[in-house]
């Protein structure tokens, strides 16, 4: 039995798509169960619209989430003389035409069918040209003769046996009036070249796989086996699109989603294994395969997502869950004072309580960020004369503690609410919103214990 290879293969005319995210592990996890390769290709013969900065956000993207191809990416735009000498020899054999249509031509044919209500298929008009005259100086495009009668049948890895009628497969392009090969040529050719013995994509490609078994079974090459996977829905239900708020991998960075989180949801969207939920990236590894992937479209759940990264930050180490909070900073805010470090690291333990994002936990930190901390007109209101008192009482108290402790700090609030005789918001608030210019937040005792106790004293002296 040949090595398994899978391959992701991108083009890079956008940001690289969740779903396209979830194609690519899938493929690496398989490979990765079946000790096989899997390989990066990027179909960047759209010149116009492909770029640079697309190809490294897509190979970025995936490094981020923990996917990490074999040997170096496969560039599709090197290999276009391999992709024209294939459709040279597809006619040589028989399995292709030149059409000479023009493109007026295919569009009153495409407005036809339109009007009729059935889809477009080409008349096959030069099929056979016996009886045609061709026409000078015009360049033909390359057509596949395609099968008129019959059926075809693919064994579907997710989908089961798939058995559709010839007919409705029309003579489509590979080489186009300009000398371009077309994706149903190219991806054959790279296929074949590569070795890929598994081919796993979304369902949309489903018509595309009959188009280019067709091709394989002309060039006498072996067939890979296919997989096709339902594809990702919003969640109003519709086909996600870029238009949607969440649609790339770059969405989820900017909210503060952690890698792990991310991997985990779309590992489990529209897969599972038994009643689990949580999966270490060895676990995915070892589990993966793709009997459990199901046949229905997955639907998009941000709550789900947010929930899942919750589980994550709660449970990841303080130290590396600051790292991680670091470059989020770096990258979409003005990123931390050097000397927060210690503090921050120190904190990260409650910061992150409650949190379902790293954004969450900018806001938590936001007290220790600002140098200088900005009170709203509304909730300077908050802090009336009686406040006011409180926390000059707090400040008197506070200014004699040797051994700054939560026991220590306990006493003082308690003695407080009993002088003022009021409850532990009446002083714990006036508190929050001295030192942190927000009602909203940590709890009191952290904040205290999290500042230097010259901060405190500076920062109560709004009261003065």
């Amino acid at each position: 039995m040949s090595l398994v290879a899978t391959r992701f293969a991108p083009s890079p005319t956008g940001p690289l798509h969740i779903g396209g995210v979830r194609t690519a592990l899938f493929n690496w996890l398989f490979s990765k169960n079946k000790k096989g390769k899997f390989y990066l290709r990027i179909e960047d013969t759209d010149k116009e619209r492909s770029k640079d900065e697309y190809k490294d956000q897509i190979i970025q993207s995936l490094k981020w989430i923990g996917i990490q191809h074999d040997e170096k990416e496969y560039i599709q735009s090197k290999n276009i003389n391999k992709h024209k000498e294939i459709s040279e020899k597809l006619l040589k054999k028989g399995f292709a035409y030149k059409c000479y249509c023009s493109e007026e031509e295919i569009n009153e044919q495409k407005e036809k069918a339109k009007k009729k209500g059935i889809p477009f298929v080409y008349n096959r008009k030069w099929r056979d040209s016996s009886n045609l005259e061709v026409p000078k100086n015009v360049n033909p495009a390359i057509r596949f003769k395609s099968k008129i009668s019959g059926n075809t049948l693919i064994k579907d890895l997710v989908q089961g046996d798939i058995n559709i009628s010839n007919s409705i497969i029309e003579d489509f392009v590979i080489l186009r009036k300009d000398g371009s090969p077309t994706y149903q040529l190219s991806a054959v050719v790279d296929d074949h070249n590569m070795n890929i013995t598994h081919v796993i994509r979304g369902d949309d490609h489903k018509i595309n796989t009959f188009k280019q078994k067709q091709i394989y079974e002309a060039m006498n090459w072996k067939l890979p086996e296919f997989a096709h996977i339902p594809l990702i829905h919003s969640e109003a239900g519709s086909k996600l699109s870029k238009r949607d708020k969440v649609s790339t991998i770059n969405d989820y960075i900017k909210l503060g989603i952690l890698s792990g989180a991310l991997r985990n949801y779309l590992l489990r969207l529209g897969w599972s294994y038994k009643d689990k939920e949580i999966f270490t990236l060895e676990e995915s590894i070892k589990l993966f395969d793709l009997k459990g992937v199901g046949k229905s479209p997955s639907k998009l759940d941000i709550s789900r997502i947010l929930s899942l990264n919750e589980y994550y930050i709660k449970h990841i180490d303080e130290k590396k869950l600051f790292e991680l909070f670091k470059v989020y900073c770096e990258k979409f805010k003005k990123g931390i004072d050097k000397s927060k470090d210690d503090t921050l690291i120190r904190s990260m333990k409650f910061l992150k309580n409650k949190a379902k994002t790293l954004e969450d936990i900018y806001q938590n930190a936001q007290y220790i960020l600002s140098n200088t901390i900005q009170i709203s007109s509304e909730n300077l209101k908050l802090l009336d004369d009686p406040s006011k008192k409180i926390l000059k009482n707090f400040l008197n108290e506070y200014k004699k503690i040797s051994k700054l402790n939560k026991d220590n700090l306990e006493n003082i609030l308690k003695k407080l609410i009993d002088e003022h005789k009021t409850n532990f918001k009446g002083v714990g608030q006036p508190l929050r919103i001295a030192l942190t210019g927000s009602k909203f937040g940590p709890g009191i005792y952290d904040i205290i214990l999290s500042l230097d106790k010259n901060e405190v004293v500076e920062r109560l002296k709004i009261i003065e």
